[in-house]
């Protein structure tokens, strides 16, 4: 069982940066693929960006075409901890983000696809204002 904790979030003015925390559970963190997806309200939730481990001291990063750029995922291993850090926010940023963990990557899956998570954390709010 992986529990994942979110913290950050909040309310900021369009052009403002803001900075997601996702704490994980486990000894193998570093072997997780942790993602981050968002749902705005009335839409179905969508993959903003993963990190996944590559082998040996080798990490990747994937996002969506409308947050390159301006977002960025990255891990902390001694922390057990993803971070989503959003710059250039705009108001159609605004949703619930929610942080994902895969504890058993293997091969040939789409991380893109949020059925490919076993695990999420509760959702934190991002509201960017005009």
């Amino acid at each position: 069982q992986v529990q994942l904790v979110q913290s950050g979030g909040g309310l900021v003015q369009a052009g403002g940066s803001l900075r997601l925390s996702c704490a994980a559970s486990g000894r193998t963190f570093s072997n997780y693929v942790m993602g981050w997806f968002r749902q705005a309200r009335g839409n179905e939730r969508e993959f903003v960006a993963i990190h996944s481990w590559g082998g040996g001291r080798t990490y990747y990063a994937d996002y969506a075409d409308f947050v390159k750029g301006r977002f960025i995922i990255s891990r902390d291993n001694a922390n057990n901890t993803v971070y989503l850090q959003m710059n250039s926010l705009k108001p159609e940023d605004t949703a619930v983000y929610y942080c994902s963990a895969e504890p058993n990557p293997g091969r040939g899956r789409n991380w893109r696809a949020n059925y490919e998570y076993a695990y999420w954390g509760q959702g934190t709010q991002v509201t960017v204002s005009s």
